[in-house]
């Protein structure tokens, strides 16, 4: 029986069955079709940088941290936000000279690092321009793989190019998903996972090297943070003994927060499941 049920002896029968709500849901439906979809071009502006290998100042796009909204964080730590794939926009690339680095290491280069990148990439390198309001991702996957052809030259530490390969999964990560609904896209979408596994595996080997010879922070992390990150890559790599060692470590350290505790706990219920399944 519905709540207005009974109206039938007051003559209404009528209007028993009416939803009491049905205004104020035509209403939100309407309010949030007339809401403006968020632009991706309204959450980046052109910001001025000065490249330490050239001396060059140039502009490059940055996303507006203040004004994109964060609608959550995959299992690996990826942050994904409303309108715009944050990714696409860190990795800044002089268009003189060609050197190009995550935004947190672009300016820290010793005389030596500078020689390398002017010997071995500047010498050589075509970049591309770009004249779009946005970064496509076929534009931001050239210019990560600029940025770690850079590491690798300047012979950067095992976390700067681990946290390149990580980044750079990410954003095929992100790729992959722009081309979900997309007829005709199914090779791109098998190329892509291949390179997203590549990229991760290779942020694995790297930051599990550095872990191992680095002092934290590590690339902005803690050492708990680095710990549930190759847990999480240890695991989807099937290295179940590393990720379970990680998971531990994290469960038992009194400096590991709630949050994270939560995160690993989940991980190790994952564990259990798939070392179940073999």
């Amino acid at each position: 029986m519905g709540i207005l049920s009974g109206l039938d002896a007051l003559g209404l029968g009528g209007l028993e069955g009416m939803d009491i709500f049905e205004e104020e849901e035509k209403k939100a439906v309407k309010q949030a079709a007339e809401l403006p979809k968020v632009q991706e071009k309204d959450l980046v502006y052109d910001k001025t940088f000065h490249c330490p290998v050239c001396d060059s100042d140039f502009t490059a796009k940055i996303m507006k941290s203040g004004k994109a909204k964060l609608i959550g964080t995959d299992k690996d730590l990826r942050a994904k936000y409303e309108g715009i794939d944050s990714g696409k926009y860190d990795v800044e690339l002089c268009p003189v000279c060609g050197y190009a680095a995550l935004s947190r290491y672009f300016s820290n280069l010793t005389p030596t690092q500078v020689k390398l990148i002017r010997e071995k990439v500047s010498m050589n390198v075509h970049v591309s321009t770009y004249s779009d309001d946005i970064y496509s991702y076929e534009q931001a996957m050239e210019r990560y793989k600029l940025a770690l052809v850079c590491a690798v030259v300047k012979h950067a530490k095992a976390s700067e190019k681990a946290y390149i390969c990580l980044k750079s999964g990410w954003l095929v990560r992100g790729y992959r998903e722009s081309l979900q609904n997309k007829a005709g896209s199914e090779k791109l979408l098998a190329d892509l996972a291949k390179q997203e596994d590549e990229y991760l595996l290779n942020a694995y080997k790297g930051f599990l090297e550095a872990r191992q010879s680095e002092s934290f922070p590590m690339c902005g992390m803690d050492e708990i943070t680095i710990d549930y990150l190759l847990a999480v890559l240890a695991a989807r790599f099937q290295k179940f003994d590393v990720a379970s060692r990680m998971v531990a470590s994290i469960l038992t350290s009194p400096s590991a927060n709630a949050r994270m505790k939560d995160r690993a706990r989940d991980l190790k219920e994952e564990i259990l499941a798939q070392l179940k399944k073999k």
